[in-house]
């Protein structure tokens, strides 16, 4: 090895021969130990089939091809809780309905819009919030890439948020994509 000042101030130049590729290797080896890599092999994506959570799903897809990951598209059938006084519905069938409704467009989703890279489509029924933390966990999730409509006011306070439920209480990072956002361009 030899060292040589540079033209700039306070820099030096280090001339590597043959002789010195297994210090640099040992080097390079201690440097990748110490650092720890972010790695994303598993991504997350509630859809409700809003054109907002099919937004998540345009951030999602690019993110995936970066990191190599896959896919998991979830969508998750509300608890049905209503009565009527002139007749009653069928809430099991009606939730039966939504949940293979909910199975056959998803797999729609994965076959058009997720071409490039490795994806899965999950149903489930009960809580949103729950539900996508519960699957985040079981998946496991490396992040969770969910839409939020932004509501305020009343709307927030009566209907709530899933996406701030699961930004408070996911083990794993979430990115959030607002409705109202710029659309996000992939060169």
């Amino acid at each position: 090895m030899k060292a040589r000042r540079s033209k700039k101030p306070g820099k030096v130049i280090l001339e590597l021969g043959r002789s010195d590729e297994p210090l640099l290797a040992s080097a390079n080896a201690t440097v990748g130990r110490s650092r720890a890599r972010f790695a994303i092999n598993r991504i997350l994506v509630p859809i409700d089939f809003s054109d907002c959570s099919r937004k998540a799903l345009r951030y999602a897809i690019p993110l995936a091809k970066e990191h190599g990951a896959s896919l998991t598209l979830l969508y998750v059938v509300p608890n049905q809780y209503a009565t009527y006084d002139y007749g009653g519905v069928n809430m099991p069938a009606l939730e039966a309905q939504m949940f293979v409704d909910g199975e056959k467009e998803l797999r729609g989703m994965v076959e058009e819009e997720c071409d490039d890279v490795s994806a899965e489509s999950l149903v489930r029924t009960g809580s949103a919030a729950d539900q996508i933390l519960t699957a985040a966990k079981e998946i496991p999730a490396d992040i969770i890439v969910i839409s939020t409509h932004g509501r305020t006011g009343l709307k927030h306070m009566v209907m709530g948020s899933v996406a701030e439920q699961v930004v408070r209480r996911a083990s794993c990072p979430v990115l959030v994509v607002r409705e109202k956002e710029s659309e996000f361009i992939v060169e």
